[in-house]
């Protein structure tokens, strides 16, 4: 058992990182309590009322991000914010609006897929003693596809029709699309069964396999690093090309040959500016100008919190479907089409 000593060292050592993974881990005991609520919300009308009654959790509309970006496109066409997955609209504008400034902060501080990828590396490196990194060609080959995926998204959403996309938010496929999502996860097979299986092994040998070459999700907030307000700097002066900053950063950034790092794959995890071991050497700047280390992510989360409180006060957060009509869709679920 690791002496009291030990935890004060590793806390005065990386401090951030620490709080990272406890941020992360509590974010993903929520979703896995929110999931259960959404199923339990979802027994009472599949059994017509006879299992008790549970509120339907309005953050399951995080994870309709297709859902989403169609009412984004209505809400910038036409000012009609949607009321079927309102949350959803919420969540989906602030991160990829967020990583203008806090670059992919989400991807590394609440994302739960980004923290079980997390995860899943982990348990590699105990297996197999380490991670590995992939050829630098196969870097170069993989890095673009889900840029590919979210150019597919993106050009599907601007070439549909403003009428077509509001249709689309009012029809009974999009209303139970959550409801739809769980059924899939619990009736998963065939090809979907077996590419989850392949990242998954794929993540124990090379660390955010997914992050880093498939989630279009990530793909889009990182987008905002383009305008490169936000970024971590390297002193070349008195770097040491200890590398120790490139071996922590998960995704595999080449930080020690960088003068800056402008990637769109940085997630401002702040694992390499914990990890450099002369001071001032690495730092986060915002406009150029230093900052602390936790100003990224303390501004990030603080915003975060910020927004979903406002668009709950403002009526932007919870659904209008009401109960009746809950009661005739979710028994019918099965049944709906696009």
């Amino acid at each position: 058992m690791k002496s009291k000593a030990w935890y004060k060292k590793q806390w005065k050592r990386k401090p951030v990182q620490i709080t990272r993974y406890v941020v992360q881990t509590v974010f993903l005991l929520f979703l896995l309590y929110v999931g259960f609520q959404f199923y339990q919300f979802y027994l009472h009308f599949e059994s017509l009322g006879e299992k008790p009654f549970v509120e339907r959790p309005s953050a399951v509309e995080g994870f309709l991000p297709i859902s989403a970006l169609v009412a984004f496109k209505v809400w910038i066409t036409t000012g009609e914010f949607d009321a079927i997955h309102p949350a959803g609209l919420v969540l989906l504008t602030f991160f990829a609006a967020s990583g203008i400034l806090f670059r992919r902060a989400f991807c590394s501080w609440i994302c739960p897929v980004g923290t079980v990828s997390g995860f899943i590396a982990d348990l590699g490196k105990k297996m197999f003693k380490r991670n590995f990194d992939l050829p630098a060609w196969l870097t170069w080959i993989l890095t673009p596809i889900k840029y590919v995926l979210l150019s597919f998204f993106i050009v599907m959403i601007i070439t549909m029709p403003t009428y077509q996309a509001q249709l689309f938010i009012h029809d009974t496929y999009n209303k139970i699309s959550d409801v739809k999502m769980l059924l899939f996860f619990f009736t998963i097979g065939g090809i979907a069964l077996k590419f989850l299986l392949a990242v998954f092994v794929l993540s124990l040998f090379f660390r955010h396999f997914w992050c880093r070459f498939l989630c279009p999700y990530g793909a889009l907030i990182g987008l905002g690093a383009l305008f490169r307000i936000t970024k971590v700097r390297r002193n070349q002066e008195t770097c040491t090309n200890c590398e120790m900053c490139t071996k922590v950063c998960p995704q595999r950034l080449k930080v020690h040959t960088k003068k800056a790092v402008t990637s769109l794959n940085c997630n401002a995890c702040m694992s390499c500016v914990e990890a450099c071991p002369i001071k001032d050497t690495l730092n986060m700047t915002v406009v150029n100008k230093k900052v602390n280390k936790w100003i990224i992510p303390f501004g990030f989360l603080g915003l975060f919190f910020l927004v979903v409180a406002a668009a709950k006060v403002t009526g932007h957060w919870h659904t209008m479907i009401t109960y009746q009509e809950w009661m005739q869709l979710i028994p019918f679920a099965n049944e709906a089409g696009h």
